[in-house]
């Protein structure tokens, strides 16, 4: 891949373009393998990406003036580099980014100056669909800009009617976070739907994304993710299935077809919202989801053995310990699954658990607390190219 950014050290991102990617895969593939090595694992063929135009979600630093706004990152020196055409979007997202710019400085919403502390603008956090719609998110210090936003916002939704979802961010730290608690949505929609379509001879799944719900950068080969767990979930055909680290639903959805109940735990109340929205949508009764620790739901579910039913799901939506299930998925964040929840799974007597991670590191130590869970087929899922992280998914069945 070319890049003008980088090829002018304003950008050093993507810090493996300049490595051929056939290259950059076998590089990974090797890591992983490496730190597997310990395992007999037949590993399937590694899923790539694009090098350009695949990547969902732009997160801009806002710098400049109140006259010529800059939205990109900042350089050592805190000064602005413009990124809007940056190769790693689409065209599309490309041109919103400018049309977000122009209405930026018509609301005449100053950028914010971290060595001043001063201005009102910090981020603008843009969301693209498969499908082509977008959620456009402005952080601002306060909700001083609000009134100035609502008063041409329906002009700029009818000049770029790909827009869906369009909110105001409220973060008052003078810290590095991305966002604050304060949501402020401005459009009749609330939800990005995010379509993902699946096996040809079986209904796709649409998830739909509230503004601070996460979901991989890469939507390709997100889909080719979910895949995955189907067919694994589809060989074992199990009667229960638990998604810990849930997110919006994404491996609960997609494999319930293949299973008679499913339940989804993740500790973001709006990510469980979106992923109940989800499920009603596509009519599955049978999937339920709960907001809550992924690692205390399932030790809270005692000493009942698969299959054998704990406690019941309470009316609100939020799950008490049910059943131990036939099967698990897990999707934690990059510290892995740890040590508590990794002990649980080695003595629960599960007999098969996908285990889907973004840092090979972490998913070694959990395995190595695992013993009886032998990792038996893997993948690895080339989610971030161009730079050495990756996702990897594998396959774990209990020894007999």
């Amino acid at each position: 891949m070319q890049c003008s950014h980088f090829d002018a050290g304003r950008c050093g991102s993507c810090t493996l373009i300049k490595t051929p990617y056939d290259r950059q895969v076998a590089d990974k593939h090797a890591h992983v393998a490496d730190l597997l090595a310990g395992h007999d694992l037949s590993w399937l063929p590694a899923v790539t990406s694009a090098q350009t135009g695949f990547r969902n979600k732009a997160k801009m630093v806002v710098s400049g003036t109140l006259e010529e706004p800059i939205l990109g990152l900042l350089d050592p020196g805190l000064g602005g580099v413009d990124l809007r055409d940056c190769p790693l979007y689409s065209t599309e997202m490309q041109n919103l980014l400018t049309q977000v710019r122009d209405f930026i400085i018509r609301v005449k919403i100053m950028p914010y100056d971290l060595q001043t502390r001063a201005g009102e603008l910090k981020y603008v956090l843009v969301t693209e669909s498969p499908d082509g719609q977008y959620m456009v998110r402005l952080v601002s210090r306060s909700q001083e800009p609000v009134t100035r936003i609502k008063k041409y916002l329906l002009q700029f939704l009818e000049q770029n009617p790909q827009v869906r979802v369009m909110t105001v961010n409220v973060q008052p730290h003078h810290k590095a976070i991305l966002e604050g608690e304060l949501e402020i949505i401005l459009t009749a929609q609330e939800t990005l739907p995010m379509a993902m379509p699946l096996r040809a001879a079986e209904p796709g799944v649409t998830l739909h994304l509230r503004p601070q719900s996460f979901f991989q950068t890469n939507t390709a080969v997100a889909t080719q993710m979910y895949r995955q767990a189907q067919d694994w979930v589809a060989q074992k055909s199990p009667a229960t299935v638990w998604d810990l680290f849930c997110g919006v639903g994404g491996f609960a959805l997609s494999v319930a077809p293949h299973a008679a109940n499913v339940t989804g735990i993740e500790i973001s109340p709006s990510a469980i919202e979106s992923a109940q929205f989800s499920a009603s949508e596509l009519g599955y009764g049978h999937v339920s989801f709960g907001a809550g620790d992924a690692t205390a739901f399932s030790v809270g579910a005692g000493d009942s053995g698969p299959g054998e039913t704990s406690q019941g799901q309470s009316r609100n939506g939020d799950l008490d310990a049910v059943a131990h299930p036939d099967l698990i998925i897990v999707n934690p964040p990059r510290r892995g699954i740890g040590p508590e929840l990794a002990t649980w799974l080695e003595r629960s007597g599960i007999d098969t658990v996908i285990y889907s991670s973004c840092n090979a590191k972490s998913l070694a130590q959990d395995l190595a607390a695992m013993p009886s869970l032998r990792p038996v087929s893997g993948r690895l899922l080339d989610m971030f190219p161009n730079t050495a992280h990756y996702e990897v998914m594998v396959l774990l069945e209990r020894a007999q």
